[in-house]
């Protein structure tokens, strides 16, 4: 049987595939830092519902004093209506499927009850005090920061120093003004629909954190300056890099994607927490200190990498390419093979319908997240030792005709070794330059190292 934990992620993922698929509305709810901080909250009313009837451990944000549970059932059925209510405010379109999930895995029904003999009020009271924290640490998740703006609308005021560029067009000068600097992309999206995303979550900076002392705590020197060679080396570096793939890096590619329709790069490794979860047999005790420590950090790494890439609002690789590749003959990708084609007409090895995420690059987020991640594994387990893999059954969506693909299989030895191949993969997929794969890495190391040590305080009875 799964644990509270690992069920109620299993929810929450198939909440964001569904709203990712077929929610365009509703898919402002789930950017990478929006699903990082949804899961967070998740494991965190959880966990805090877990601790309520343990004996040593410390809740995170719930004031309550410690209570009996004779059973796990008893404690299964508080921390589940914890994790509905979270849930049901984070993706409220997706109501009924978590409550699917309380009445199969529970055997409970949602409930209003803030009666602390009972564990539905356990439950509720925990997620009453997350979510009260939650409506105020700055996401704008109620859209109230800014008059009449949508959930999580940008409330600081960010524009980007360059006009929008039409992805499917060779650029002119004109499409770049600032080469150093973002720049939003147009391009239509499965349904035919141009989209022109502008830049997601640029106010993740003032969001509260979990363990980090202030937003800026671990962010990284500089990127490469417009004026150096050094440049003008990344970008030939992606060039080359792209051109050159082998059938296994465009696996690695698309594997570690994580677009619109998919979990996201913070739910990707909720699976892999998963896969943990059964591979060591864990108990409903373990989950709730994994999950919590793994979500949290994963968030603090999305704050701390949102506040570096608002900082330094760097350029993409498919900008600079056509900015310093203009006028000129290269190799690369021309949305179904990589041919020779004009430098400012080149893309990055990407679906047509998703050609780059919409944020500044430097740092990757992918890095971030990943590092962070193997960090709260490798230390929850006490090894570094994995030991997941992937089959590729299918044809590769970026290159359908591909078909040597379907005969690769990625293991992974170690955490650290599935967290620098994410990192990877953005270099493979023309969306990251190598330094802020470099970058996001180490801060997602010391991220997830304060993260877990945090959660490890508040579990053993020391306190945050």
């Amino acid at each position: 049987m799964p644990t509270v934990s690992t069920r109620w992620a299993e929810s929450a993922l198939t909440a964001i595939r569904e709203i990712g698929k077929n929610k365009p509305d509703e898919r402002g709810r789930i950017g990478p830092p929006m699903v990082a901080r949804s899961l967070a909250l998740l494991h965190t009313a959880i966990y805090d519902a877990w601790a309520v009837y343990d004996a040593v451990a410390m809740p995170s944000l719930l004031r309550l004093p410690r209570q009996a549970a004779a059973t796990d059932a008893f404690r299964r059925q508080a921390m589940s209506q914890a994790a509905y209510k979270v849930l049901a405010d984070q993706f409220p379109t997706e109501e009924a499927t978590f409550r699917t999930t309380l009445s199969t895995f529970a055997g409970a029904t949602p409930s209003v009850s803030v009666d602390a003999t009972t564990p539905e009020g356990v439950g509720n009271l925990a997620a009453k005090a997350v979510l009260a924290m939650a409506h105020a640490d700055g996401s704008n998740q109620l859209g109230d920061l800014a008059p009449g703006s949508a959930p999580y609308a940008d409330y600081t005021g960010y524009t980007s120093v360059n006009p929008p560029m039409m992805v499917t067009n060779a650029a002119v000068a004109a499409d770049i003004a600032r080469p150093d600097r973002w720049q939003s992309l147009a391009y239509a999206d499965k349904d035919g629909v141009i989209r022109t995303p502008g830049f997601i979550g640029p106010q993740w900076e003032r969001v509260r954190p979990f363990a980090l002392t202030h937003a800026a705590q671990f962010r990284p020197a500089p990127p490469v300056s417009l004026l150096s060679q050094d440049f003008v080396d990344q970008a030939q570096y992606v060039i080359q890099t792209q051109m050159n793939l082998t059938t296994e890096q465009k696996v690695i590619a698309e594997y570690w994607a994580d677009g619109p329709s998919s979990e996201l790069p913070p739910g990707h490794w909720e699976l892999f927490a998963i896969f943990v979860s059964k591979r060591d047999n864990h108990d409903l005790h373990d989950d709730a200190k994994l999950f919590f420590a793994l979500a949290n950090a994963i968030h603090d790494a999305a704050i701390a990498t949102w506040e570096a890439k608002r900082f330094y609002d760097y350029v993409r690789p498919v900008t600079a390419i056509r900015h310093l590749m203009r006028g000129r003959k290269l190799k690369g990708w021309n949305g179904s093979a990589i041919v020779t084609l004009s430098g400012e007409a080149w893309q990055p090895y990407q679906v047509p319908t998703f050609p780059t995420p919409p944020f500044a690059e430097f740092t990757s987020g992918h890095s971030g997240f990943s590092m962070a991640g193997a960090e709260v594994l490798r230390r929850f387990t006490g090894s570094d030792v994995f030991g997941d893999e992937h089959k590729q059954d299918k044809e590769l969506a970026v290159e359908p005709t591909l078909v040597e693909a379907k005969d690769v299989t990625l293991k992974w030895s170690t955490f650290t070794e599935a967290a620098l191949q994410a990192g990877e993969s953005r270099l493979y997929g023309g969306i990251h330059f190598y330094e802020g794969n470099v970058a996001g890495l180490e801060l997602g190391r010391k991220v997830g190292a304060q993260a877990f040590d945090k959660a490890s305080r508040l579990w053993s009875g020391l306190g945050g």
